[in-house]
């Protein structure tokens, strides 16, 4: 098994080629997977982990209601947002400057073999960070991703999640508002549920700005910590 990690942080990047670069490494690691099988060799597979920022973008998951985008095509050019729908689970998110989006392109063969536990120790990963700056986040039941006050009329959601997973082998991943700017998310009802408030980390410290490299930082390190993973 192949724990090793190689970090790439590819600044702000438009989020169609980054889903590609995403393809093209999911799809060396399923190559590779497949050529073991087939010819019973046992070449090592890569395991990749992405950071990057995104110029404004909503994305539907396939499973997603497009009725959760709440305005139209001209309103979309108006704000300088586009608009995907893409191929992982889950429904409307929101992506842009201020927010960290992380994506672990991995082969759980190499550390596990559960999506689930894959899903909690993402959400694990980013309440150990959040807790670095004192703010207490955790999971709400049923719902993906991490949150402040769940089971209060001011429960809020600080980080989303949605992956794609085939012979365990994993894409897209979480994003983890920072400095985001909040606004954009009323333009949709984020991950299809009504009534649920969105915030930002720097909102929730009263700061005009947290230092993203900081916290990719601490999120790398809790991540490497959790999967018992080694950067390279």
């Amino acid at each position: 098994m192949n724990k090793l990690l190689t970090v790439k942080d590819l600044g702000l990047k438009d989020y169609k080629e980054t889903w590609e670069y995403q393809e093209e490494l999911f799809q060396e690691i399923l190559n590779i997977k497949i050529k073991n099988r087939r010819e019973e060799t046992t070449l090592a597979t890569p395991n990749y982990f992405l950071f990057v920022e995104h110029p404004h973008v909503y994305t539907l998951g396939k499973s997603g209601d497009l009725d959760n985008l709440l305005i139209s095509e001209s309103k979309l050019v108006e704000i300088g947002a586009t608009y995907y729908k893409i191929n992982r689970g889950g429904d409307i998110t929101y992506h842009g400057p201020g927010q960290i989006v992380g994506y672990p392109i991995l082969d759980l063969e190499n550390y596990f073999t559960d999506i689930h536990k894959y899903l909690r120790l993402l959400e694990e990963m980013v309440i150990l960070t959040l807790a670095e700056y004192g703010v207490k986040s955790e999971r709400s039941k049923g719902e993906t991703g991490v949150w402040l006050d769940v089971g209060t009329p001011f429960a809020r959601k600080i980080c989303a999640l949605g992956v794609r997973a085939s012979r365990w082998v994993t894409m897209h991943g979480f994003a983890l508002n920072v400095n985001a700017d909040l606004g954009y998310f009323d333009n949709m009802i984020p991950c299809g549920i009504k009534g649920k408030a969105v915030t930002s980390l720097n909102v929730e410290l009263g700061k005009a700005e947290i230092d993203l490299e900081e916290v990719k930082g601490k999120l790398m390190k809790h991540f490497l910590a959790l999967f018992e993973a080694e950067k390279i």
